[in-house]
């Protein structure tokens, strides 16, 4: 069996030991995980599959080691084609894919599956979940959280439903180029849902819907088209979902798997190339005195490094934030768009500029510059794989998150501190314990409200806290906290 793979400019591969596991590279952007199952069935049965959409690759595992060698020394003789695309295989690194229900035995399934949204551009409702998966297998319950980023899980009538919904939305983008599905079978069996709503809903319970003001809930499918509230924000037309071929060439069976396509695509796929990826955002709404580079700095840095900032002269209360990447600006659309600032509200969205020039440098209303440079500041927070791992990517909330403050300042000092800056006090306040030898204290901080909590981060955050005697500052960080309240 062939132990070595051809890189993609002919040149060997270092050599790496046999493995049921096979790296894929080399992948088309609208493959799902049913494409490389039809390509390397081939080779024997497959028990497992995992997609890596960002980075065009996959991990195959298959039931026999022997179907794993022959799938490597196949696709080193001769192309493989997966999705109309060459493929390239080399062995994994592992033996085996870990599953998330850590199950030992490897072809157990379940009907709940773990949906994470990459690159979430627009919002994701049950709505929107529904009208994806419900044409695959009848689907019973879903649940929305934002835990890591924003995931879902989807409960449907049986485990063959969930198998061909995993193998026909694996790696699919809900919408042209954004909110890409990455899907693993969840870990409980079962989903409880309490309340039919945005976040979660039980198709077996329709009497659940939460009546607003005595109204009735639309229930509305949005896919096909972005949400009607992004048509006049600098979203451009709408962009059509799924961007699969009408020939369904991904299907198992025409049994197995429905017509993927039959939703209404709009006529113009082409439109999205107008909002291709960007480091850069474009941030309109800003309260004209009391939004400055450093307070947007303070906003922004909770959802990725801040390169560069400056307002717009042509454009008043706009301004581009230079970004450390462009998940870091989806990141901040997914959490920032129509957040309440200063009792004004953030449009936020992808710039169609590339990098932050500092050209026509100006005043704002302030005193302070229309332009900051921040990209050796060290209060950016994602710096390192390390650094980043400790930041909890939350939505703005009532309760904020303090650390990094001098063990004698007290809950009346941090009261005092938002009189002095014109903000609102908050109504409770908690210290955590600390160890006797730690040099700062953290704890939370709740306010009446989320946008008044969003004031004071905007404000406050890296504040320069000075003590008597003390020689060096300590900057005050804050970032929204996951309790809802203490």
């Amino acid at each position: 069996t062939a132990q070595l793979s051809s890189g993609e400019n002919g040149e060997d591969s270092h050599r790496i030991s046999p493995s049921p596991v096979v790296h894929v590279r080399g992948l088309c952007e609208a493959v799902v995980e049913a494409d490389l199952i039809d390509a390397l069935e081939r080779f024997g049965p497959i028990c497992y599959v995992m997609m890596m959409p960002f980075k065009r690759q996959a991990l195959v595992e298959f039931s026999a080691g022997e179907s794993a060698d022959l799938c490597v020394s196949c696709g080193a003789k001769e192309p493989v084609y997966i999705a109309g695309q060459q493929a390239y295989f080399n062995y994994s690194t592992s033996k085996r894919i870990t599953r998330p229900t850590n199950a030992d035995n490897p072809n157990s399934g379940n009907k709940v599956l773990l949906l994470s949204i990459q690159n979430p551009l627009y919002p994701i409702t049950t709505d929107v979940l529904y009208t994806v998966c419900n044409p695959i297998g009848s689907v019973l319950r879903i649940v929305i959280f934002k835990r890591n980023g924003i995931q879902a899980m989807v409960e449907f009538e049986s485990i063959q439903c969930a198998q061909k919904a995993k193998a026909a939305l694996n790696g699919a983008d809900i919408y042209a180029g954004c909110c890409t599905l990455k899907i693993e079978y969840a870990r409980p069996t079962r989903l409880n849902v309490i309340k039919n709503d945005n976040e979660s809903w039980d198709y077996t319970k329709p009497y659940l819907v939460r009546r607003d003001r005595g109204k009735g809930r639309q229930r509305q499918a949005i896919l096909g088209e972005h949400p009607s509230s992004y048509s006049d924000n600098g979203y451009g037309p709408p962009c059509p979902l799924l961007p699969l071929p009408n020939n369904s060439r991904y299907k198992l069976t025409s049994v197995d798997v429905p017509d993927m396509v039959s939703y209404p695509l709009p006529q113009s796929s082409s439109s999205y190339s107008g909002h291709a990826p960007s480091s850069v955002a474009m941030v309109s709404g800003l309260h004209p005195s009391k939004m400055n580079c450093t307070r947007i700095f303070n906003l922004f840095c909770l959802y990725g490094n801040i390169e560069k900032v400056k307002f717009m002269k042509s454009v008043p209360g706009t301004a581009l934030v230079e970004m450390g990447d462009e998940y870091a600006v989806d990141r901040a659309i997914t959490h920032l768009n129509s957040i309440k600032v200063f009792g004004k509200r953030l449009n936020v969205c992808v710039s169609k500029q590339h990098a932050v020039i500092p050209s026509q440098v100006f005043e704002l209303e302030d005193g302070s510059s229309s332009y900051k440079d921040f990209a050796m500041t060290r209060n950016n927070r994602f710096s390192s794989a390390g650094q980043a791992s400790k930041n909890i990517i939350q939505p703005p909330s009532a309760v904020l998150h303090y650390y990094n403050v001098p063990p004698c300042i007290s809950q009346d000092h941090l009261l005092r501190l938002c009189t002095e800056h014109d903000v609102p006090g908050f109504v409770k306040f908690k210290m955590f314990d600390a160890k006797p030898s730690s040099k700062t204290i953290s704890g939370l901080l709740e306010f009446d409200s989320k946008t008044e909590a969003v004031e004071v981060l905007t404000v406050l955050n890296h504040y320069q806290i000075r003590i008597p005697n003390g020689s060096n500052p300590y900057t005050l960080k804050l970032c929204f906290s996951t309790s809802s309240h203490l």
